[in-house]
This record gives C-alpha cells, sequence and structure tokens, in this order.
C-alpha cells in the first residue's frame, strides 16, 4: 500500500538551502528567487536566512514564525531598521511568462517572480548583516511573511504585536522596489461598499420592479466625475485617487435585480487618518447606504529627521512620494519615521515580466553601504 505524497509545498528540505550572503548581491538575489516563496510557503526561505545569519556572531537573533529579526548590539545611539517581506505573490499562469521560478538571466537582467518584489531588496539586506560589522548606527534587520496577503496574517503586524521591542529604532528603511529613489512615507487606503436597493422582478414585467443596478448609475457619475487632488504633505506631493474596483448585483438573466453593491477604493493623503478619508466618502455618497470594510493610514515622509535627510544625501537623487501603500505605516505608527528605497521599478511588480538589473541591485546595496559606513559606493557593485 503506497501512502499519498504530500504537495510540494508542505515539503521541507532536511536541512536548510546554504545561501552565500558574501558573494556577488545579485547573484544572491537569483538564489533567493528559486526558493519559491508564495505567501504561506515562506517557510524554506526563513530557514534559510535564519541558518546563515546565525553564522554571524555580531548579530543577535530572534525568530517569530516565518519572521526574523537580526539585531548588532555596538551601543551606538542612533538605531537603524532595515525590513523587507519574504513572500511573493503566486507564480505566473500565462505559458511562457519569464517572471516566474526557476528564474533567467538574459544578459545582465534577471527574470523571475520576485526580481523587484522583493528579493533584490532582501538579498541586500542579507549582504549588509553579512559584511557591516562594525556599523556607524546599530542596525535591525527584518525579514517578514505574509506581506501580499490580508493585513492580518502580516509577519510584520505579528511582530509588532508579540515583540515591539525588538522593532524599535530612530528611522527604517523599507527596501520596496523604488528604482533606486527615497521615496517617502505613504498613501493610506481605505475601501467601501456604496449600496442600491430596488424590487425584485420577473424581467419580462419589468415595470413592476425597480432595478438596483440602474439606481447605481449616480455612483459611478460621481467617481467618474471626481477630480482626485494632489497633496503637499512636508513637501512632497501625494496624488489622491478615488475608484471603483469592483461591482456586483443580480441572481438571474431574467429577473430585475433588488441589489447592487459598488465596492470603492480610496487612496488618501497622509496628512489625514482613517476616520478623515471615512468622513471625505461618505459625504460624498451621503445619498446611499455606504459601509467601510479596510481601511490602512498612510506615513508623513518624515524626511526631516536627521537620519532621513543624511541617508537621502547619500543616495544622491531627489525623493519623490510613495502612492501605494507599504508597510512604512507601521513604521509610522509607532513614531519611527520610514521611507522605501530598493532596486527595480514597482511597475514591474506582480507582472509576467518581472526582471531587475544586476546594475540596480549593486547600486542600492552601495549607497545603503556609504550611509551606514561600509565601504565607498562606486555605482559598479559590490
Amino acid at each position: 500500500m503506497h501512502s499519498k505524497p504530500s504537495p510540494a509545498s508542505a515539503i521541507r528540505p532536511a536541512a536548510p538551502l546554504e545561501l552565500d550572503l558574501r558573494g556577488d548581491v545579485a547573484d544572491l538575489t537569483a538564489r533567493l528567487m528559486d526558493i519559491e516563496s508564495v505567501s504561506g510557503n515562506e517557510g524554506p526561505l526563513a530557514d534559510a536566512i535564519e541558518s546563515a545569519l546565525r553564522n554571524l556572531p555580531h548579530l543577535v537573533l530572534h525568530r517569530d514564525g516565518d519572521a526574523i529579526v537580526a539585531r548588532t548590539m555596538l551601543g551606538h545611539p542612533e538605531r537603524v531598521v532595515l525590513a523587507g517581506h519574504l513572500d511573493t505573490v503566486p507564480l505566473p499562469t500565462t505559458p511562457g511568462a519569464r517572471g516566474t521560478v526557476p528564474v533567467s538571466w538574459e544578459g545582465e537582467t534577471l527574470y523571475g517572480r520576485g526580481a523587484t518584489d522583493m528579493k533584490g531588496g532582501v538579498a541586500v539586506q542579507l549582504a549588509l548583516a553579512a559584511t557591516l560589522e562594525n556599523p556607524n548606527r546599530d542596525v535591525t534587520f527584518i525579514f517578514y511573511d505574509h506581506e501580499e496577503v490580508e493585513g492580518s496574517k502580516s509577519g510584520l503586524g505579528r511582530l509588532f504585536r508579540s515583540s515591539p521591542e525588538l522593532l524599535a529604532g530612530d528611522f527604517a528603511i523599507l527596501l520596496e522596489p523604488t528604482h533606486g529613489t527615497v521615496e517617502g512615507g505613504c498613501n493610506g487606503t481605505s475601501r467601501y461598499k456604496v449600496r442600491t436597493r430596488g424590487v425584485a422582478a420577473h424581467s419580462a414585467r419589468a415595470w413592476m420592479g425597480e432595478n438596483a443596478i440602474h439606481a447605481a448609475a449616480p455612483i459611478l457619475r460621481i467617481l467618474a466625475d471626481y477630480s482626485p487632488k494632489t497633496v503637499d504633505v512636508d513637501g512632497l506631493a501625494y496624488r489622491e485617487s478615488l475608484n471603483a474596483v469592483r461591482i456586483s448585483g443580480g441572481i438571474a438573466g431574467n429577473v430585475i435585480p433588488d441589489y447592487c453593491e459598488v465596492e470603492v477604493n480610496y487612496r488618501f493623503a497622509p496628512d489625514k487618518d482613517v476616520a478623515a478619508a471615512e468622513a471625505h466618502v461618505f459625504e460624498l455618497f451621503k445619498d446611499f447606504e455606504i459601509i467601510r470594510t479596510d481601511g490602512a493610514p498612510g506615513a508623513r515622509p518624515g524626511l526631516q529627521h536627521p537620519a532621513a535627510a543624511s541617508f537621502v544625501a547619500a543616495v544622491g537623487r531627489e525623493p519623490k512620494p510613495k502612492f501605494g501603500w507599504t508597510d512604512v505605516a507601521r513604521f509610522s505608527e509607532l513614531g519611527i519615521p520610514a521611507v522605501n528605497f530598493g532596486p527595480g521599478d514597482a511597475l514591474l511588480a506582480h507582472s509576467d515580466d518581472e526582471h531587475v538589473t544586476r546594475a540596480a541591485i549593486h547600486e542600492c546595496l552601495a549607497a545603503l553601504e556609504l550611509w551606514l559606513g561600509g565601504k565607498p559606493a562606486t555605482g559598479e557593485g559590490s
């Protein structure tokens, strides 16, 4: 009698896969990408990272599920947090897609799931953890699970709840893809369901009912006519947006629908909190039934903080706003100024063509090495 084989995602290797943290950081990126880590399957990658970091005596390690915190304890007056998530969205299903696993190189460009979002950034973290034994600031490296799914599963959120003292710092950098430019703070996000109700009837006798889908036309008109604001927050211009993202209604092809629901997503500048965003949306749709289903505050850029200002100077590029929501907002809630900075183009994230260049990964590492007191940045690699 043969036992049923376990799913591949449930199988852990007998020993953690080996990672060379001191080799070329772009090759390390490829190695990380080859360890498939779609959300929920971060375990093998977390095991490999923990195993590699435990060989570094200058770091103190803590593991919580598939999240790992590694800290220098040098007694510097300032501590910086470098954070990155281990998981990716599911692999492409399009035949011939290059943004999959295992990875492929085309010249000096690396293709595969996680190339930009965000194993290039994680590789930079690991390279710094291995080589910066005496940084000019104490550094906390955070590697966490479940970023690409609902916030309740976030490994970073779990650490914030269970061990907030491990995440303390004066300034945080999230190594999300930013094309090598500092992107300060982030927009907030909230979702709503705007509803209309009618009276069901046979579609052959439509005059006996009231069509709830037709009644939703004013909702769509409000959205189509809406002019989103661009809001200046601490010198950065955050562009807002308000859009219908889903609509549902009706039960059959011969029934006048008595219910319709439009899901609305509001991306709001970090000058307002979730309550203020909700008040704005509720006012727009005051003539309709509406509920808020989700909301997360944004983060102000915090570029006035001395550590942030010195980092921007080390990067040498004009900072930009982050329009999407990222985990910098979690650090902001703790009172820690935070920015996004990482290799690769965020517009390629989650695409069938996801890729990053070797040079982009090298340049990201070089900028952080320069700022943290490592070897001089050359722009040609590490």
